[in-house]
């Protein structure tokens, strides 16, 4: 039996003249947890309304359990969506409105009953069964609009930005609850975000679309540790970045030469890649680079340091110790050859 539960094939989307995906591919394992992640006009969204059916493609194909189902009407699609704005019935008790699809299915009502308090217990709201959506916090709205997509076992679930009304604090609580969930009811999700410290916290793997493109798509730890160019270097997480052309072993730059990776390749044109948490920080001529600290953020567990350098260019630098520099003082930058990754131009 095949692992694949979803395929796209070459889809493409034209809005009048503009093609807004561009012919993509891409597979989705049974029970995996995939974001589409991408800034506002990617494509993802269009991708989500694609699989859902809200949308129809222009050419391509989608396979869902190895059947074509790409003008299959959305009714008959088996789908679930989880939105942003909870979309409950404010008139239905929290019950009532995880019932709602099982009784347009018109099963037995013992079956109802069943399946709703195991969706209510999985999502950890069964004490609020009887009350309405506005006795519940953002958070437990949420969740109870997951329920409602989880009762009735679709074999897909959508979930499009579903936390992007909630306050930090809240929206970190059900990433967690999210992954849980995930895990124990074994749901084929697929997750469309713009905000990459999401993605990196709730997925097996990362879709990165850029103008309607797939541009990597790979685990959250490859994603972050071997990007594929300097775009997604710069889109998930923090990176410094020095441009310059291959002599040999070397990295010629304006701001001088520096040693590759073992493992470069790359010749010509290309870009070294170093992240914060790898820049180590030396008082001033004995390393690398020279400049002056222009900008300290305090951010709780680690201290981010903006240095700038001689020809203008920013550093930046990710300490998670009780860091004494202070702005104005002039340090040096150094870091450890494989630590930083070559890319081409």
């Amino acid at each position: 039996m095949s692992s694949v539960k979803l395929k796209v094939e070459q889809i493409a989307k034209y809005f009048g003249p503009t093609k807004v995906l561009q012919d993509l591919d891409l597979t989705v394992q049974k029970g995996e947890l995939l974001t589409l992640l991408g800034s506002s006009g990617s494509g993802k969204t269009t991708l989500l309304q694609i699989i859902s059916g809200l949308t129809e493609p222009t050419s391509g194909r989608l396979l869902i359990d190895g059947k074509d189902e790409t003008w299959t009407p959305v009714h008959q699609r088996d789908i679930g969506v989880v939105f942003q704005n909870y979309a409950l019935f404010p008139h239905l008790t929290i019950e009532e409105n995880v019932a709602f699809p099982l009784r347009m299915r018109k099963l037995p009502g013992a079956e109802v009953a069943r399946k709703v308090k195991n969706a209510l217990g999985m999502v950890e709201l069964g004490h609020v069964a009887q009350r309405f959506p506005r006795a519940l916090s953002g958070g437990q709205q949420q969740r109870v609009a997951l329920a409602r997509c989880l009762v009735y076992q679709p074999g897909i679930i959508l979930m499009d930005e579903p936390l992007g009304a909630l306050d930090r604090q809240l929206r970190e609580t059900m990433q967690m609850e999210i992954r849980r969930i995930h895990r124990e009811s074994g749901a084929t999700i697929i997750f469309v975000t713009h905000d990459q410290e999401e993605a990196l916290a709730l997925s097996d793997r990362i879709c990165l679309m850029n103008e309607g493109r797939i541009v990597q798509i790979d685990t959250p730890q490859a994603i972050y540790e071997q990007p594929r160019s300097t775009f997604v270097a710069e889109f998930i997480g923090l990176s410094n970045i020095l441009n310059g052309h291959v002599q040999g072993n070397q990295l010629v730059t304006r701001q001088g030469t520096f040693a590759l990776p073992h493992s470069a390749f790359t010749t010509g044109q290309a870009s070294l890649v170093i992240r914060p948490e790898h820049i180590r920080l030396s008082r001033a001529g004995t390393a690398l680079l020279e400049g002056e600290i222009c900008e300290r953020i305090y951010a709780g567990s680690e201290t981010r340091l903006v240095v700038a350098l001689t020809d203008g260019a920013r550093f930046i630098v990710r300490s998670t110790g009780m860091s004494g520099d202070k702005i104005g003082d002039f340090v040096s930058l150094g870091w450890d050859v494989q630590h930083s990754l070559l890319l081409s131009a």
